[in-house]
């Protein structure tokens, strides 16, 4: 079985946008499964984006106590043999690939947001670190920005940044 993914994070609805795009509203529509790594902002995007596919998330911090009432600081699943977690907050950039894997031990791939910024990389050791951005607040990137991945047989694959 494949599992397709869409991933997103820092939405800040009202904050930064009045609501999700249409872009990210039509990939989740073909997404198994749409991963949020926190700051939702409104608990309205969590119950829009189920309304889509299955929803797998953290909260952030910006989200308030309703968020946190209904989501994990740290969310895992098994998707297709691949371990996920997913989490907010990573720290600096710096020295992210050796501290991960050690706080993280038992995953294959970690999903984060916070920085804003797209991130993609392998640690030592094989842990994927995947950060897509925001779809609604760039900050000081040239774009907005999501993901999308396959899930097949053990394997995370097709891994695409996606401009808005």
């Amino acid at each position: 079985m494949t599992t397709s993914l869409l991933l997103i994070s820092d939405t800040h609805v009202p904050g930064r946008a009045r609501r999700l795009p249409d872009a990210v509203l039509r990939a989740a529509d073909a997404a198994d499964l749409v991963i949020h790594a926190g700051d939702w902002v409104t608990a309205s995007v969590l119950d829009e984006l189920a309304e889509h596919a299955d929803v797998l998330g953290v909260y952030g911090n910006n989200d308030g106590p309703d968020l946190r009432a209904r989501l994990p600081e740290v969310a895992r699943r098994e998707i297709e043999g691949v371990r996920f977690a997913v989490v907010h907050e990573t720290g600096d950039a710096r020295g992210r690939e050796t501290r991960m894997p050690r706080a993280y031990p038992d995953v294959d791939v970690l999903v984060f947001g916070h920085s804003h910024i797209p991130w993609d990389t392998t640690a030592p050791g094989g842990l994927r670190l995947l950060n897509p951005g925001s779809p609604t607040d760039r900050r000081r990137q040239p774009h907005h920005t999501m993901m999308t991945a396959i899930v097949d047989a053990g394997a995370v694959r097709d891994v695409r940044l996606i401009t808005l």
